[in-house]
């Protein structure tokens, strides 16, 4: 079929243009973006006849001397032919139509807009007409069976680019229907044409050519039916013999430039067909019988595309529609399936690999739009700009302080961009001449040279890239990824297990996501890294599998505004890292809960933690926003996906492990030395406690005693004495015991764990100064050996004393902080008359729960005893709490109890003969701060034993650090005997004479005490004399006073 291809011509201003012949084949019929269509008589036509419809013409149609246009005023309208006079309006949208078409007779015509509608209109009424709806996407392209019995149209195809925006999309998919017969439909799949059979819907053939490297926009079939001709992205021209399936002719544009109309002649001899320059041309020559043309027009491109099939009766002209179900009788709906390979081969059955999923930038929209965000962060918004007017970026920044607005002109044609609080890092890929280049603006910099660039080697481009703290990151094709410092100098590389997927950066983490392997059944195999840079260097995250939804892509990776990993799926999950579990990825928030429609969408511009809340841009229709007008950004609530979140119980569930988790954040931030919102943390715990409480109730109501130990479990020490009161109070008395128990086991691991949190008290806000991290340090172990030597001579005096009473009191243990836990314990006073009714065995049962409290040795609390007969409370002595250390830990404000005015009064007076009674058996109190301040002005034991073996430890750890030595130091002075240790001390008291006389002195009085044997009126006198030293020393806490407290008989 050897042809002509005649030169082409300008025929309308550069744009999206389409084209058609009248019945007679007489005239050429062409429309553009100028708004024009214009009649040609032929090629050569120097003075067609034009006729305006508006601003722009996207498509058009003629059939029996009635000329249809879809113009860019939402209207369908009519002209006659050739005269050009307007014949009415046929029909309306909401926006502008996007494709029409007649039906083989003429009598009705299907038009598509952007508003997700088709309309089948009668020619002759138009007040006659069907609407279809339910489409998710802006309507691509319509098409008549040949028969009437079916209309096709096309909404988006997933194989070809998507867009938001028909004026945006660069690829067209225009299908047709065979001739007379209307045994095929034609569908344009990528670089082919895929051939289905009416009457099966199976897929029966493929046409393709080898050297068509771009998609198809627009296919046309013969008259006669036995040839089709597809136009291509790049200009190429392919005619078909579809019953042998080769190609018969091709033919080049011949500037390659895109085509997007299509025509054959009725005599099928001839081809016309139009490019996005508005130019007109035509193929002469071809050889073909003459019959009834079927044509296709073009549109543009949208968002996921469907291909529907409707059914259409001849007898009513109804039109029905059906979307799930696939029949082939007249009637019913038909879908055609997923275009599937011929089966030319052996078929596989098993799953079917899953295309990759291409690198992309957090935050940013498609490459392709000629408006986009290159980014769109917490600091500001990057938009690039690429038309005929301008090429350029423009930089904006949320708050102005951080710096002004920037216009930058994109020469290098860059792609990609990050934005931070230092610097605007940007990218553009390589080309046959020049280097990919990685180009950085150091906004931030003190010097007057702010920018630099680097020239990736020969055959590597930049993917993505990222910003932290002082560093930049670029992720390459070479499965490379390049470190800079923000000045410019290059840093570590390494390679990638697999191709990138995107990167990011917050502080001193960088976050990278790959491909593991192939995916299957619609999965994506992707794995993810997490390194931590800054002084120790690791990687917290060693490319363990990214857990995505069901058939979903990543869609949006970064960090949380406080610094913790998330990322977003094509499903709208978003999940946070949760590093108390392991590093788990926890699911927090589904933003589709939240969209009204199927094709509605959520873009997340940020996340945070506190408040707790995702920041994102409500799309309607589509994924991404557009530039203009600036859309606004919506906030949406986080929620975790527990089930019966509808119930009191489910809903306090949800608050309080979405609370855990999100508060999380305060620990990392404290390991790595930020200084944290001490006043916020403590709010959390507050609230948490709170909630705790609140679930305990509940399961006591419900009376589910065993799901209120395990709140127990969650809650703090102080908190689970309110679960024992709630619970005698409410008559449990084996949940009262058994709580009781759990506050003791929470008691002396508090006891074992505080020594640990003295260590590392002065790292835990904020990054502090060697030097008074070492002295802090050594003062703690000089605190905890005067607590045990004090301890341990009292535990010698107090067994002299007390002989067999032992079971009353024990203060033997000497761990250094049993002063703080004393003072965090509660003692407890009951009546007599607690119980239920009343009874003598109800009171036994309560005083026996409440003794068993003060059961360990090593505790000091209450003695509890009470009265069968009278009711009134004994007074019975309690531990008064040891003298605080300087560094104490303050009572939460939850655990404030608050006595009623005469209780106090009451127990005021009970405490003091209390206290003379027990003061016999106290050890003395540490040191006040008076004489701490005289104390560090001697070197103690530790400092010595320290100055002694300080060469000893950097021996065996020369890498140690300052604060590392003391630690070290103390866990090595803490595991030599008490004998090594009290040399060491008495070494330090030799340089300290009149600590060591005052220590002595007290020995003395304390050892002539027992062998004198003091009568029980003197010793209370010398308790009470220590007792006002004591407290003229430093005054106690008033929170000790307010955690005792008393059951009261109501």
């Amino acid at each position: 079929m050897p042809c002509e291809r005649k030169p082409m011509r300008y025929g309308h201003s550069e744009g999206h243009t389409d084209v058609c012949f009248d019945d007679t084949g007489k005239y050429i019929v062409t429309c553009g973006s100028d708004g024009d269509v214009r009649i040609w008589e032929s090629l050569d036509d120097d003075d067609p006849k034009s006729i305006n419809v508006g601003e722009k013409a996207y498509s058009l149609a003629l059939k029996n001397g009635k000329l249809v246009t879809a113009a860019s005023n939402n209207t369908v309208q009519i002209h006659t032919f050739p005269e050009g006079d307007p014949d009415g309006i046929l029909t309306r949208f909401t926006t502008n139509a996007t494709h029409i078409t007649y039906n083989s007779s003429g009598s009705r015509v299907a038009a598509g807009s952007s508003d997700f509608m088709v309309k089948v209109v009668e020619m002759y009424d138009s007040s006659q007409q069907k609407t279809l709806r339910g489409h998710t996407a802006p309507i691509l392209s319509v098409t008549f069976d040949p028969k009437d019995e079916f209309l096709t149209q096309v909404t988006s195809w997933p194989l070809l680019q998507k867009s938001n925006d028909v004026i945006n999309a660069k690829s067209l998919c225009r299908l047709a229907w065979q001739p007379k017969a209307a045994k095929l439909l034609a569908v344009p799949v990528e670089t082919t044409v895929q051939l289905y059979q009416r009457d099966s819907w199976a897929q029966v053939g493929t046409l393709s050519d080898d050297l068509g490297t771009q998609a198809i926009n627009v296919v046309a079939w013969s008259p006669c039916g036995k040839f089709l001709a597809a136009g291509s992205i790049g200009g190429l021209l392919t005619v078909w013999d579809v019953e042998s399936k080769l190609c018969v002719e091709r033919q080049t544009h011949e500037k390659g430039y895109t085509v997007c109309g299509l025509a054959w002649h009725p005599s099928g001899g001839q081809i016309a067909y139009t490019d996005t320059e508005g130019c007109l041309g035509v193929l002469d020559g071809l050889s073909s019988s003459s019959s009834s043309s079927s044509t296709t027009t073009s549109s543009t491109m949208t968002k996921v595309t469907v291909l529907h099939v409707f059914p259409f009766t001849t007898d009513t002209g109804s039109l029905k529609q059906g979307l799930d179900k696939f029949v082939d009788d007249v009637g019913s709906a038909i879908v055609l399936p997923a275009a599937v390979a011929a089966p030319l081969r052996p078929v596989y059955d098993g799953p079917m690999p899953t295309p990759p999923q291409k690198a992309f930038q957090p935050g940013s929209t498609p490459a392709h739009l000629m408006h986009r965000f290159m980014m769109w962060n917490s600091v500001g918004i990057v938009r690039g700009y690429n038309d005929d007017q301008d090429n350029a970026i423009d930089v904006e920044f949320h708050d102005t302080a951080v710096h002004h607005a920037m216009h930058l002109t994109n020469s290098l044609g860059h792609t990609v961009a990050d934005l931070s609080q230092e610097a605007v890092l940007l990218a553009c890929p390589g080309t046959d001449e020049l280097a990919s280049k990685l180009q950085c603006l150091h906004f931030s910099s003190w010097d007057t040279n702010k920018e630099w660039m680097v020239d990736l080697p020969k055959g590597e481009d930049v993917q993505a890239l990222c910003l932290g703290q002082g560093w930049a990151a670029a992720a390459t094709s070479a499965l490379m990824l390049r470190l800079f410092s923000i000045g410019g100098m290059q840093r570590e590389l390494f390679s990638l297990p697999g191709p990138v997927v995107c990167i990011a950066g917050h502080g001193e983490q960088l976050l990278v996501v790959y491909h593991r392997g192939t995916g299957f059944d619609g999965e994506q195999a992707l794995g993810v890294q997490l390194l931590q840079f800054g002084q120790k260097r690791r990687q917290v995250i060693h490319g363990e599998p990214l857990p995505l939804s069901r058939k979903s892509h990543l869609s949006w990776l970064g960090f949380t505004a406080e610094g913790t990993p998330c990322f977003i799926d094509s499903e709208g999950v978003v999940r946070l890292l949760n590093r108390s579990l392991g590093n788990m990825w926890t699911p927090v928030c589904n933003t589709r809960d939240n969209c009204k429609g199927k094709s509605d969408h959520y873009w997340v511009v940020g996340v945070h933690e506190n408040p707790q809340q995702l920041r994102c841009i409500p799309c309607k229709g589509s994924r991404y926003p557009p530039t203009l007008p600036r859309p606004a950004v919506a906030v949406l609530p986080f929620k975790l996906p527990l089930c019966q979140t509808t119930t009191e119980k489910g809903q306090m569930e949800e608050q309080y492990w979405r609370s855990v988790l999100l508060h999380n954040h305060y620990g990392f931030l404290s390991s790595s030395g930020y200084e944290i919102d001490e006043e916020g943390q403590s709010q959390a715990q507050k609230e948490q406690q709170e909630l705790l409480m609140k679930m305990f109730a509940l399961s006591c109501k419900l009376e589910r005693e065993f799901r209120s130990v395990e709140l127990a479990e969650l809650m703090t020490q102080n908190v689970v004495t309110l679960a024992i009161r709630y619970a005698s109070r409410s008559g449990r008395m084996a949940l009262a015991q058994r709580l009781s128990d759990l506050a003791l086991e929470k008691a002396n691991q508090l006891q074992g764990e505080e020594p640990q949190e003295e260590e590392e008290e002065p790292l835990q806000y904020t990054r502090r100064n060697t030097g008074s991290h070492r002295q802090a340090q050594e003062e703690e172990v000089d605190e905890e050996q005067g607590q045990e030597e004090h301890m341990d001579e009292g535990d010698v005096a107090e067994s002299k004393r007390q002989g067999k009473s032992r079971e009353s009191l024990s203060i033997s243990s000497p761990t250094p902080p049993i002063s703080r836990m004393s003072k965090q314990s509660t003692s407890f006073t009951v009546s007599s008359g607690l119980g239920r009714s009343g009874s003598a065995g109800g009171q036994n049962r309560v005083t026996n729960v409440l003794d068993s409290m003060m059961s360990s040795s090593k505790k000091p609390t209450a003695l509890l005893s009470s009265s069968g007969s009278t009711g009134k409370l004994n007074k019975t002595p309690f531990l008064k709490p040891l003298a605080p250390r300087p560094k104490t830990k303050t009572q939460s404000t939850l655990l404030h109890m608050n006595a009623p005015k005469a209780a106090n009064k009451k127990a005021a007076e009970e405490r003091e003969p209390a206290v003379c009674r027990l003061k016999q058996t106290e050890a003395p109190p540490p040191a006040s701060p008076a004489e701490d301040v005289e104390n560090k002005k001697h070197k103690s034991g530790f400092q010595l034993w320290l100055e002694d073996n300080r060469r000893i430890i950097l021996a065996d750890n020369p890498d140690l650090e300052e604060t590392d030595v003391i630690k070290e130091a103390i866990g090595r002075f803490r595991t030599l005997s008490a004998d090594d240790r009290l040399t060491w001390t008495e070494r330090a008291k030799g340089q300290s004479g009149d600590v060591a006389d005052m220590k002595k002195r007290k020995r003395g009085e304390e050892s002539r005490g027992d062998k004198n044997g003091q009568s029980e009126a003197d010793e209370t006198r010398q308790s009470e004399a220590d007792e006002t030293s004591a407290k003229k020393k430093k005054p106690l806490d008033t929170s000790t006073k307010l955690s005792a407290f008393a059951f009261n008989k109501n």
